[in-house]
């Protein structure tokens, strides 16, 4: 099926970036069509408290997520739930491929983030949604009374590690360096808290369970050696990686999967923009990708104005000509 309406600006995904683009092109009166496979928000759904929001001291990531949706929406932006299959290039239209539909859109600007990389050990797969988790905000309620492993080192590592102690009896991190990478002020509040232990210099090999995770296999990267650690629960947060498939075929991504873009978030492709986590940069995090989606919704709105006199000049062209001027 084909949706025969012809958007100024398609935005895929509907996390801060996204929702921030949304705001953006529907406010400067662009026909706009906003695309999310799951919930509005992305990461900030399965985020506890956000502290480094300007005008927040602290939210609730879906507090924030639902009051950014409906402010996404405020000035016309349509809104349609599915998973986007592929996006393809064309002039003057581009191509969105969902599974039972198309739409063609004058612009596109993905935004479509990133997951949560998996360990790709024994038991993860096996074992998820039974003691694997990989959102504290979503499962740790589960675990009231019971002791936790915490797989990573970062900012979301630590972070949700802390989270976690409201319900575990004790929470372990176990790293495969000898310092965490977070933020000090999160560091500091984990090395603090007296329900986290850190195991350093170690990897999980393998989760152990029969229906239900009883621990883990973690290895020595000093010494090689391999021990059982008991434990109720696995959460693991040891990266992401970009949500790309749906622009595999258009070369705009780097050998991690990436999309580079450039200061105004314009890809190699004319007409196709992205913001937010799924590109190539630095620092990850709400505030960066709001300001991701506002320049590339104001470089849609360029580049669609453009469009529209180019092909009001090509029209009348034809007309003077076919009048034999």
């Amino acid at each position: 099926m084909s949706d025969n309406k012809i958007y100024d600006c398609i935005i895929a995904g509907a996390g801060p970036a996204g929702m921030t683009a949304a705001v953006y092109t529907s406010r400067a009166k662009m026909d706009t069509l906003m695309i999310e496979k799951g919930l509005p928000g992305g990461q900030m759904t399965k985020t506890e408290d956000i502290e480094n929001y300007p005008g927040f001291e602290s939210i609730l990531g879906p507090d924030l997520s639902k009051m950014m949706f409906e402010h996404s929406k405020k000035f016309g932006a349509d809104f349609a739930r599915g998973e986007i299959k592929e996006i393809k290039d064309g002039y003057p239209l581009k191509t969105v491929i969902m599974d039972d539909r198309e739409y063609k859109a004058k612009s596109i600007i993905i935004a479509t983030g990133a997951e949560h990389r998996c360990l790709g050990i024994p038991g993860e797969k096996e074992l998820s949604g039974f003691g694997v988790s990989y959102c504290a905000v979503c499962d740790g309620a589960f675990f009231e009374d019971q002791e936790l492993v915490v797989v990573g080192g970062g900012d979301s590592a630590v972070e949700e590690a802390i989270f976690l102690t409201r319900f575990a009896t004790k929470v372990t991190i176990i790293h495969r360096r000898d310092q965490l990478r977070a933020q000090k002020i999160i560091q500091k509040r984990a090395f603090d808290n007296e329900k986290i232990d850190f195991i350093w210099n170690h990897t999980v090999e393998e989760i152990l369970g029969d229906g239900l995770v009883t621990g883990v296999i973690i290895k020595d990267k000093n010494t090689g050696e391999t021990r059982e650690f008991p434990c109720n629960g696995v959460f693991i947060y040891v990266g992401m990686d970009p949500i790309t498939n749906c622009v595999n075929g258009l070369g705009i991504t780097n050998e991690d999967g990436y999309i580079v873009v450039d200061g105004d978030m314009k890809t190699r492709i004319k007409g196709i923009f992205s913001a937010g986590d799924v590109n190539e940069k630095k620092l990850r995090q709400v505030i960066t990708a709001t300001g991701d989606g506002s320049i590339a919704a104001l470089s849609a709105q360029h580049y669609v104005e453009n469009l529209d006199e180019e092909r009001k000049e090509m029209e009348m062209e034809v007309q003077y000509g076919n009048a034999g001027y």
